[in-house]
């Protein structure tokens, strides 16, 4: 998966790079899969994926941020920003709506999954956010990031 996300650490500027090692989730579908209801999973991504796409962004003199995300049902959260302090305090780097889904899919059909994503925005800083031109004009990075990374794992 390529798209957006917004960033909740101080340290994550617009344009930068977030590839999911993992993807928190506060929605229910991961129980959908008959774990039990006190059972959790957690959404993770490929290894050789991640690995792969940490170099190619490298070799693109992308330094990305790689750790959790937060795939949340809603992107905003209706309280306002004070809902993702938790998920903060806890180092996760952005907000998305899809990457645990995607990750949560993938483990089931025994597939590889990888979420990367372009910071669109800023949700402790409102100030910060991309307009929508540059939202389709200025991902390119991500893209080429992606592109190379299935040319890696093509090459496997």
């Amino acid at each position: 998966r390529i798209g957006s996300a917004g960033a909740l650490q101080d340290e994550i500027k617009l344009r930068d790079i977030v590839i999911a090692q993992g993807a928190c989730t506060n929605s229910s579908y991961v129980k959908s899969f008959g774990l039990g209801e006190l059972a959790t999973y957690a959404p993770i991504a490929d290894f050789t994926l991640l690995s792969k796409a940490v170099e190619a962004s490298r070799e693109h003199g992308v330094e990305a941020h790689v750790g959790n995300i937060l795939s949340s049902d809603p992107f905003y959260a209706p309280e306002g920003h004070g809902k993702n302090d938790e998920w903060k305090r806890m180092g996760v780097m952005a907000v998305e709506m899809e990457a645990a889904g995607l990750y949560a899919n993938a483990a089931y059909a025994h597939k590889r999954a990888l979420a990367i994503c372009t910071i669109s925005d800023h949700l402790y800083r409102p100030e910060d956010n991309l307009s929508a031109e540059d939202r389709q004009t200025s991902f390119t990075t991500m893209m080429e990031v992606a592109l190379d990374t299935a040319v890696k794992i093509d090459a496997l």
